[in-house]
């Protein structure tokens, strides 16, 4: 269990394996300050992909002091990012990040069948927030990338967030299909597929990645086990709750803004399911946000 982002930053400083970053269109103040910052404190190595005048300028803007065979040169959006991927399915590159331009174009040379990374599974966002009200990090998905999932499409997720985990170190990861109500409604198809879920990890059907599923489940019981008690409700995840897995991108996405926003909760996020992790933020996130998330995918 991991109960902070300050713990992360310990594991990433005890494994001490220096990553290398692809920073596709870096000529961004806040990505770049990130990248300083990752520098400085973890020794990460970088590809600056982009227009090298402007990516220097900006650099030069932040206080970063840029080595020059980190610089690559790209004239357009697509084209940084197809080297971005490139570098990564190369293995030059250990981390894909999307700089200032459109998350459509870097995601196309992402999921470019001949020299993209996809690796052939559901590709799905993991948001990983740090909140004064809760007793450790919370992993909310998938609130960027799958809109409305099917049932196996809630499996895959459900599986790329697992994987994730075990590989931060949680021996069984406790997920909670969330749903507005704990009880199968079929005019709510969303808490047929919760039940499903749980019903499919009772029967091992997550292996090897072993975890524990219930639902359908209601944000309350998934994080207070004294709701739990007074609605009677025998859990074994309920306040201590370690996936949050939403019934749709929407829920996924508004949940995560409103404790950011309202909550004062700190937030990581990245995209599963590729040949390494890709960190793809807002054009619009803080440094701190594109610092957080360079530190979680370089914990594992």
């Amino acid at each position: 269990m991991l109960r902070n982002f300050a713990e992360l930053k310990q594991k990433v400083l005890a494994n001490k394996e220096k990553k290398v970053i692809a920073l596709a269109c870096a000529a961004d103040k806040h990505s770049l300050e990130a990248l300083r910052d990752a520098h400085n404190e973890f020794g990460s190595d970088f590809l600056l992909i982009g227009d090298i005048h402007e990516i220097v300028a900006w650099a030069a803007n932040v206080g970063f002091q840029i080595d020059k065979k980190w610089l690559v040169q790209a004239d357009t959006a697509e084209q940084a990012a197809e080297i971005a991927v490139e570098s990564v399915r190369l293995g030059k590159a250990d981390i894909l990040m999307k700089g200032k331009m459109q998350t459509s174009d870097l995601l196309r040379a992402v999921v470019n069948k001949e020299n993209g990374i996809r690796q052939g599974g559901l590709m799905s966002h993991l948001a990983v927030l740090e909140s004064p009200d809760y007793h450790k990090l919370m992993y909310i998905t998938d609130g960027g990338m799958v809109i409305g999932p099917s049932l196996e499409q809630k499996k895959g997720i459900l599986e790329n967030a697992v994987s994730f985990l075990h590989k931060l170190g949680y021996e069984m990861p406790k997920a909670a299909a969330l749903a507005a109500v704990e009880t199968v409604n079929e005019k709510m198809p969303e808490t047929i597929d919760a039940k499903n879920l749980a019903v499919m990890s009772g029967a091992g059907e997550f292996e090897p990645h072993s975890c524990i599923v219930e639902g359908p489940m209601s944000f309350d019981l998934a994080i207070s086990k004294e709701s739990a008690k007074i609605k009677g409700i025998d859990s074994r995840i309920s306040g201590d709750t370690d996936i949050f897995l939403a019934p749709d991108m929407a829920v996924g996405n508004i949940l995560s803004k409103a404790l950011i926003y309202l909550g004062n909760a700190k937030m990581a996020g990245c995209i599963l399911g590729a040949k390494a992790p890709i960190i793809l933020v807002s054009r619009g996130a803080s440094a701190e946000e594109k610092m957080l998330s360079i530190l979680l995918t370089m914990a594992v």
